[in-house]
């Protein structure tokens, strides 16, 4: 196969619930090879499991096959290959809707579907801990058998390599579980260039492109502090495009006449997302070294980053460990003026002598006055005396369910029970939800093995 010059990448999610329309913008606003979807954080593996428990067809982001139904025609026709983790703990269900939707379109025969599996870990955990993987938790020490009995998922962190591998064997789909947001960028690049998996340079430049696509628009306007009032039509943002060059220096980029804007600040303040150390950005894949990151001002919405440096991959991989832990809930009422923090703030006293008096035990209280200090906390300072309107808004959490159900029946009685000029209230009484902890941990790399599976449809 001939080599690309360039490999144009673009990001069509950000997170499991990002705009639905992206996908099919990027699609069709341009020339693009390859789209990549990051569908998972360790909360959304969390709410996959849940549902994956409650019915064992589910457990993937459903959005993901709507997305690909509409965009079937450009992977069949055009080449445009899609690369998303949008599997989450049930890669082979969500493959399997793929093949219906693509079955009805008529064009099976034209598509190849992979699918990634050997992130779940939950059937190996007691093996592994009796091999001596201890699992601890990674930021108390603890030792997993705290909360074994709770655990209801367990995946590694895969990187690009199983992706790599599926694209080599022709999938114009590749679907998997828990792998990193950059590995979806880093493993077409691979692909295509051919970089070693040992060039920690090159490794490091994929690492940093798959880190700016990975939170969508945030990269290109959205969720922008610096001149936030300058960014034109939001309504219209245009996601972000990795140009890229086999030698690891690539531009970033939207499809001319969308909205947002792509400039340093944009890519600058993406970069600093979830980053930690700047000398030690960790993957599976390797390490990447983002105080070498060189930003330069390539035209109008375009951006030239070049100049990473990067160092080998470690002996361990995170693995991601969800646990029940418990129940909460959370209501809110909103007083209005005048005098509208001081009924919310006896309205809370209220509650609490009433919970007391029932002799409920709670975890934890935690009381917000929305408009006063929920943001910035003891940093707010004093409130306006003439403060518009303040929403209370109290929060428990327990071991036990039936303390925090009853809490859910003390809060509407404030409305006619407590302080005045309650408004706003809807929504009847607050739910009770279930508690999914995380407990991130390490594993030693040669004990996680993926498996790179490739059907036509």
């Amino acid at each position: 196969m001939k080599k690309r010059k360039t490999v144009r990448i673009a990001a069509g999610q950000g997170f499991w619930g990002d705009w639905i329309e992206a996908p099919v913008r990027q699609v069709e606003g341009g020339e693009i090879d390859y789209l990549v979807l990051d569908y998972l954080a360790e909360v959304t593996m969390s709410i996959l499991q849940k549902q994956h428990s409650r019915n064992p067809e589910m457990g993937y982001a459903r959005d993901f096959v709507t997305q690909v139904e509409r965009i079937l025609p450009a992977i069949a026709n055009r080449g445009v290959r899609v690369v998303s983790n949008a599997g989450g703990v049930n890669p082979r269900a969500c493959a399997a809707a793929i093949r219906q939707v693509a079955d009805k379109a008529g064009l099976g025969k034209k598509i190849r579907i992979a699918l990634v599996t050997g992130d779940d870990l939950l059937p190996r955990l007691d093996s592994l801990v009796a091999s001596g993987e201890p699992l601890a938790n990674m930021d108390t020490g603890r030792p997993l058998s705290d909360v074994r009995d709770s655990v209801q998922s367990a995946n590694a962190y895969l990187g690009m390599q199983p992706v790599v591998e599926a694209l080599d064997q022709g999938a114009n789909i590749v679907i998997t579980g828990r792998v990193t947001d950059t590995g979806l960028t880093l493993g077409p690049l691979v692909h295509e260039f051919g970089w070693s998996t040992e060039d920690w340079d090159l490794i490091a430049a994929g690492t940093v492109a798959g880190h700016i696509l990975e939170c969508g628009a945030q990269s290109s306007g959205g969720n922008l502090m610096r001149d936030w009032r300058k960014v034109k039509r939001l309504e219209d943002v245009g996601f972000p495009i990795v140009e890229a060059s086999a030698d690891g220096s690539f531009v970033v980029t939207k499809h001319p006449g969308t909205g947002g804007v792509v400039n340093i600040a944009s890519v600058t303040e993406q970069l600093v997302y979830e980053m930690g150390d700047p000398h030690e950005y960790i993957t599976p894949d390797g390490i990447a070294d983002f105080t070498t990151i060189q930003l330069k001002r390539a035209g109008k919405d375009r951006v030239a980053v070049s100049g990473i440096r990067g160092a080998p991959r470690t002996d361990k991989l995170k693995v991601s460990i969800a646990y029940a832990w418990g129940w909460k809930a959370v209501g809110t009422l909103v007083y209005s003026w005048p005098d509208a923090y001081d009924k919310a703030r006896a309205a809370d006293r209220v509650l609490r002598r009433r919970l007391a008096a029932l002799g409920l035990e709670f975890d934890q209280v935690l009381t917000e006055y929305v408009g006063v200090d929920a943001t910035h906390g003891r940093l707010a300072g004093p409130p306006s005396p003439d403060i518009a309107e303040v929403m209370l808004r109290v929060g428990v959490r327990g071991r036990e369910r039936a303390p925090v159900e009853r809490f859910t029946r003390e809060i509407a009685p404030l409305v006619l029970t407590g302080p005045p000029s309650v408004t706003g209230f809807a929504g009847g009484r607050p739910q009770v939800e279930e508690i999914i902890a995380y407990w991130p941990a390490l594993v030693s790399r040669e004990l996680v093995e993926s498996n790179v599976k490739v059907e036509l449809l």
